[in-house]
C-alpha cells in the first residue's frame, strides 16, 4: 500500500472513530437502548444511522461518476447480489452478537481506547470467530480440491 493510501486510510479511520465516539455509538447501554424497540427504546441513534445513510448515499453517487478511485486502480465491488443462506446466517449471527454485547466491530475497535475489559473480551472473541471461519473455509477448499483433483 502506498504512503498516500496509508495516510488516507488513517485519516478515514480517525474521522470514523471520532464520529462513533461523538454520536454515542461507543456506549453499549445506548446501543442496547436503541435495539430495544419493544422496551425502553432510545431512538437517538436513528439520527446517527440517518446521517450515515445520507453521507454514504452522496459518496456512492459521486463514486459512480469517477473513472476509478483516487488511491487504487479500480473499484472493488461485490461480484454477486445474491441473497443466500450464508448471507442471512451471517447477518443473523452478527445481529445476535450486536444485541448481546451492544457493540459491533467498528465501535468495538474504537472502544479499545476507553480501556473497558468487556470490550477487549468482545474483540478477542470476534477475532477468534473470524479465525475459526477462515480456518473452516480453508479446510473446505482443501477438501474439495482433494476430491476433485
Amino acid at each position: 500500500m502506498s504512503g498516500l493510501r496509508v495516510v488516507a486510510a488513517g485519516l478515514s479511520g480517525l474521522v470514523f472513530g471520532f464520529g462513533l465516539a461523538l454520536s454515542g455509538m461507543l456506549d453499549p447501554a445506548r446501543v442496547l437502548g436503541f435495539l430495544d424497540v419493544f422496551g425502553a427504546w432510545d431512538p437517538s441513534l436513528a439520527f446517527v444511522l440517518g446521517g450515515a445513510v445520507a453521507t454514504a448515499s452522496i459518496g456512492a453517487w459521486l463514486s459512480r461518476r469517477l473513472p476509478r478511485p483516487a488511491f487504487d486502480e479500480s473499484f472493488h465491488l461485490p461480484q454477486t447480489r445474491e441473497i443466500d443462506g450464508k448471507l442471512l446466517g451471517g447477518a443473523a449471527i452478527f445481529g445476535v452478537g450486536w444485541g448481546m454485547a451492544g457493540l459491533c466491530p467498528g465501535p468495538a475497535v474504537a472502544s479499545i481506547t476507553l480501556g473497558v475489559p468487556a470490550t477487549l473480551a468482545f474483540l478477542v472473541a470476534m477475532l477468534a470467530g473470524m479465525a475459526i471461519h477462515d480456518w473452516n473455509v480453508t479446510r473446505r477448499v482443501r477438501r474439495d480440491r482433494a476430491v476433485l483433483g
